[in-house]
């Protein structure tokens, strides 16, 4: 299997994720922010993730390449899910959006590895979320808005291993939303949710990205 993807992408995260529980083999392979013809050659449109099976087919939509994924052998994803966690996921990416979208270009990131890839996320990010220098200097509001739901995270959370006790689709939805939001420097998780994020993180053998 081959997934193409951006390294910052928490829906491309959550097949990564799937694959790393399973210790299944998937070859990642890394799309510049600008190469929209390596995306439209492969689906007709321009889309992260893609999964392309064994067979060639490729897939769409990150909950069907996870339920692909884990449904090669043994399922692991087989506990509980809870209307509440996939409520506050929902919740969460918009208000984590002010402070992880301004940051991800200041990583390093291979899908900005050239002027024009990072131009073009620049350009494209702007226009729905606006100033970046303007995000990132207010980042303490961002955090102060955002630190409810971290909190409403940490009275969810049953287990490190795994936030319904056993792991399920739930934990698909919230550890790619830690990774990213992970990337804001002097953001501090509340205690279960940073001992949940350490040790999933660790589970799947994946490090944390820089934090700025």
């Amino acid at each position: 299997m081959k997934i193409y993807m951006f390294e910052h992408c928490s829906l491309c995260f959550r097949v990564r994720m799937a694959a790393a529980l399973k210790r299944l083999h998937l070859q990642e392979v890394v799309v510049l922010d600008d190469d929209t013809d390596t995306m439209v050659g492969l689906v007709g449109k321009r889309v992260i993730p893609i999964l392309v099976k064994d067979d060639g087919q490729p897939m769409l939509e990150s909950m069907d390449m996870v339920n692909y994924v884990d449904s090669r052998g043994e399922p692991a994803l087989t506990g509980p899910e809870r209307a509440e966690i996939a409520a506050w996921a929902d919740q969460f990416i918009q208000r984590s959006a002010p402070l992880t979208m301004p940051r991800y270009p200041l990583l390093g990131l291979p899908e900005f590895g050239t002027v024009a890839a990072l131009d073009h996320y620049n350009r494209r990010k702007r226009k729905v979320f606006g100033d970046f220098v303007e995000l990132r200097a207010d980042t303490r509001r961002y955090i102060s808005q955002l630190m409810p739901d971290l909190e409403t995270l940490d009275r969810l959370i049953e287990r490190p291993h795994a936030v319904n006790g056993a792991l399920s689709l739930d934990d698909v939805r919230v550890l790619p939303l830690l990774r990213s939001v992970a990337v804001v420097k002097g953001l501090r998780f509340p205690q279960k949710v940073r001992d949940y994020f350490e040790s999933m993180m660790s589970h799947i053998g994946y490090r944390p990205l820089p934090t700025v």
